[in-house]
This record gives C-alpha cells, structure tokens and sequence, in this order.
C-alpha cells in the first residue's frame, strides 16, 4: 500500500485522497482535555492522600481524639467516607482501613477515566479511517467495538468482585447481562482456583484473540 500527500495537504492511498478532516476535530480536544485531566486528578490524589492519612491517624487514635483537628475530621470527613466504611466492614475489614480504601477507589477511578477518554480516541480515529474504506470495513470495527465492550464489562466485573459489590447494582447490571451468557457455561467446565474465579480472565483472552481474527480481515 503506497502513501504519498497530495496537493492540499493531505494524504493519498492508491489514488484516493484521505483528507485530514476526515478525522474528527473532537479528537483534539479530547486529547487536551486529557491531558488537563491527568494534571487535575494526580492534584487531586495527592490532597486526597494527606486528607485520608490524616482520617487514619484520627482513626487510630494517633492523633488525641480531644484535638481541633480530630474533631473537625469526625464531623466533616467521617460521614463522607461512610458508604466506602460499610463496604469494607461488610467484606471483613477494619473500618480504620476505610480512608486507604477511599484512595484506592479514587485512583482506581481517575485511571479508568483516562483509559476511556484514551479509547474513545482510537474509536473515533479508527471511525474515521473506516468511514475512508468502505462499508466493509466499518462492519469490522463495529465487531472489533462489541467486543472491546464486552471486555470492558469483564473488567468492571473483576473490580466488583475484589470489592465484594452486589451485582444488581444500577451501574453494574448492564455488565451482569452482557457477561453471564458467556461466564456461565465456562463455569461449568473451567473449576474455580481456590477463592478464585478463572472464568473472566479466559474470557478476556479468548476475546483478545479473536479481535485479533478480526483486525485481520481489515
């Protein structure tokens, strides 16, 4: 396959332009917008980080529990903290161990926004590229997307599980039912390591692979 550039800047393949407008202008700014939300949200972990040690110092009675400061913290950022506090006793832990999990959740979640935000960017390039090729290739990538959701829901899955989340929660159904079609009968034939469930993980792969059948047929 032959690229060269044509006279108005863009680029040619075998004789036919592909512009650069054919790339959307909202990949620009998605890209600066993750950018800006990298800086924000490593600013916002750090300050969350001294909130939170200083929640657990309160907690572990590191610091008096007559100081203004404990008092500030059992009155402001205690009750925050609660829902994530009744996660934790719920799956056996300490509920000292409460503002540690707190972090963990907001790092958790400002990495799974800049995954999504870095993916819907190669969505919308590939989009593009594909909407230059033919309606053959635009049948590949909508494939390649289906799957690549339903990867995405074995993730959301795993994360639950470690956290001992109900699967009839509102944000996690939708992953439930897109899943369970292909986790159950898998269970049926691959047993459990341990505590462990094998399933999600040979689902992935087994996905993984077969995008990979795909992406040749572009």
């Amino acid at each position: 396959m032959r690229l060269g550039r044509d006279g108005v800047g863009g680029l040619h393949r075998e004789g036919r332009p592909v512009t650069i407008d054919t790339v959307p202008t909202l990949l620009s700014a998605l890209a600066q917008l993750t950018t800006i939300l990298k800086t924000a949200l490593f600013v916002v972990a750090a300050l969350l980080a001294v909130v939170f040690l200083v929640d657990w110092l309160v907690r572990t009675r590191r610091i008096n529990a007559f100081n203004p400061v404990a008092r500030f913290f059992r009155q402001s950022v205690d009750p925050l903290l609660e829902p994530i506090e009744r996660q934790v006793v719920r799956a056996g832990g300490l509920p000292t161990s409460a503002p540690w999990w707190a972090l963990v959740a907001v790092v958790l979640g400002g990495i799974l926004l800049i995954v999504v935000l870095n993916q819907l960017q190669v969505w919308l390039a590939q989009l593009a590229f594909a909407a230059g090729s033919g309606p053959g290739t635009l049948v590949v990538l909508l494939i390649l997307w289906a799957l690549g959701i339903v990867q995405i829901a074995l993730i959301l899955r795993v994360i639950a599980s470690w956290f001992r989340m109900s699967e009839y929660r509102w944000w996690l159904r939708w992953a439930v039912r897109l899943t369970d079609p292909i986790l159950r009968p898998l269970r049926r034939v691959i047993p459990p390591l341990g505590m462990i469930d094998l399933t999600p993980l040979v689902a992935y792969f087994a996905i993984w692979i077969l995008q990979g059948l795909v992406r040749s047929a572009l």
